[in-house]
């Protein structure tokens, strides 16, 4: 009987090493940092921009644009450019080299500036003007994407909790490529006690170190990468191409001339053509000469010595 009993204990103190191995292994995996979703290609220009509302300022954090620009720096899913203290700089320095000052092979002028594919504005959620005064927003709300259909809670004080929105607009079309909603509160940041408080060691070399020394700034920051997180995963599924979804661009008559049928002078004249007309472009082409549209439908070839790119 002893042996069995001996036996008996030996069982269930193997169940138990088992059963608090498991669960430890629970929570390590729950204690893990969260993970900055990663990109094997760019998939366009990006330019970061501060919403208007400058809502940070009241809780004494930096602005959400230094926070999304980490974000996007380590997912390597876009090229980022400079439209803030960046631009203004490069402005000067270019204004020096226009007047003379720099001296000769410095390289600087017209035509090298990189073009932004996407705006990418980080903003709150807000909810109406009788919230609670703990509550950093606005009056609007509005029905979200992914079956969020609620007015959003912007960011708490109180309850620490944050709704943020990013919305990602292309430069070209200006349509809204993407809008994603993301949501934290104060029990997400468990994983800080499991050692993950590193996350936060690379906001303070691109300028938002706020969002990590605060509570309410590490919870933003997780609201923050959520709607990252989900904008990313859209974009991969559908694989947007801001230059060739907007390859065609409008051009405008610089002198009076004639739309022919075919890309040939002997060809019927479809139409006469104005100096200052708009016409479009299809992409066709035949030496000088240009398949274009025109306002009214009519389309034909054009000498493309004849107009320019519309400003």
């Amino acid at each position: 009987m002893k042996r069995s009993s001996a036996g008996h204990w030996a069982a269930i103190a193997l169940i138990s090493g088992s059963a608090a191995t498991a669960m430890s292994s629970a929570l390590a995996e729950d204690s893990a940092p969260p993970q900055i979703p990663t990109c094997t290609k760019k998939i366009g220009t990006l330019a970061v921009t501060e919403p208007e509302n400058p809502w940070w300022t009241a809780m004494n954090l930096d602005s959400p644009a230094a926070l999304i620009k980490v974000f996007v720096a380590q997912s390597k899913c876009f090229t980022l450019v400079d439209r803030g203290k960046g631009l203004a700089a490069a402005k000067a320095e270019r204004a020096l080299a226009a007047s003379g000052e720099e001296r000769v092979g410095s390289n600087i002028g017209k035509g090298q500036m990189k073009a932004a594919d996407y705006v990418l504005v980080p903003d709150i959620a807000n909810r109406n003007a009788h919230a609670d005064k703990t509550n950093i927003g606005g009056i609007v709300g509005g029905l979200l994407p992914h079956g969020l259909g609620a007015l959003a809670g912007g960011i708490s004080l109180k309850s620490k909790t944050a709704d943020v929105v990013l919305t990602l607009t292309d430069v070209r079309s200006t349509e809204q490529v993407a809008l994603e909603q993301g949501h934290a509160k104060q029990t997400d940041l468990g994983w800080m006690g499991g050692g993950g408080g590193g996350f936060f060691g690379g906001f303070a070399a691109g300028g938002a170190s706020s969002y990590a020394n605060t509570e309410i700034g590490q919870v933003v920051t997780m609201a923050y990468l959520d709607a990252y997180t989900k904008m990313v995963a859209e974009l991969k599924n559908s694989a947007p191409d801001a230059k060739a979804d907007n390859v065609q661009q409008a051009v405008t008559m610089v002198k009076a001339g004639k739309m022919y049928t075919n890309a040939d002078l002997k060809s019927a004249v479809v139409r006469q053509l104005d100096a200052g007309m708009s016409l479009y472009p299809t992409g066709e082409k035949t030496g000088v000469w240009w398949k274009v549209n025109d306002e009214l439908g009519n389309g034909g070839w054009v000498v493309s010595t004849l107009f320019q790119l519309a400003k």
